[in-house]
């Protein structure tokens, strides 16, 4: 049990997101949430971007859109987020009900030497997701909400924001295949089917 003020472990918010997933899609943005997903146990419904800082969300919101009998989960970080803050805008008008978003906020830019991001000074994601129009957003401080934003995952009554407030830990990488050529394959036979590539 966490008490409100404790930071949360990334891993287990990421194993607790990813528990009993189903044929849940998920997009992680670059960097640690690709670890994370990826020590949560591979998946060719995972989708790990190493590249295209910024993309994240709108990866997501665009497959939601594309796949709306599909539950789509984006786990990124609070640094990739703050790049594209406008997607947050755009989600919400198009108000995809299958799309939820949880940041990891670590507070920091993991990829450039933890420097501090706009979070530490205060920025409020979940706010800026509100004020955009989300149907839910919040701020996450316990596992026991972890669970909630699985579940709401899961129930297709989003969009869904999670900033979810996690230690600026150093963790041993678990990388996912670096191949863009395999995971896209990969990720499009297992969204659309073994002859998708001929169609």
């Amino acid at each position: 049990m966490n008490v409100p003020n404790e930071l949360l472990h990334r891993r287990d918010v990421v194993n607790e997101l990813l528990r009993d997933r189903s044929d849940l899609l998920v997009v992680a943005g670059l960097g640690a949430p690709n670890w994370d997903i990826s020590a949560a146990g591979d998946s060719p419904n995972n989708f790990p971007l190493w590249g295209a800082m910024g993309a994240a969300a709108m990866l997501g919101f665009g497959l939601a859109a594309a796949q709306p009998k599909r539950g789509v989960l984006v786990i990124t970080g609070d640094g990739e987020m703050l790049m594209s803050l406008g997607a947050l805008a755009t989600i919400a008008v198009q108000n995809p009900p299958n799309l939820t978003i949880a940041v990891l906020d670590n507070e920091r830019f993991g990829e450039t030497g933890m420097q501090k991001t706009h979070t530490a000074g205060g920025v409020d994601l979940a706010g800026m997701a509100t004020a955009a129009g989300f149907r839910t957003s919040r701020i996450v401080r316990t596992m026991a909400e972890v669970t909630e934003i699985r579940d709401l995952a899961h129930h297709g009554n989003g969009p869904v924001f999670a900033q979810v407030k996690i230690s600026p830990e150093a963790l041993t990488f678990v990388l996912p295949p670096a191949d863009g050529g395999i995971l896209t394959t990969r990720f499009r036979r297992s969204v659309l089917g073994d002859g998708s590539l001929y169609n």
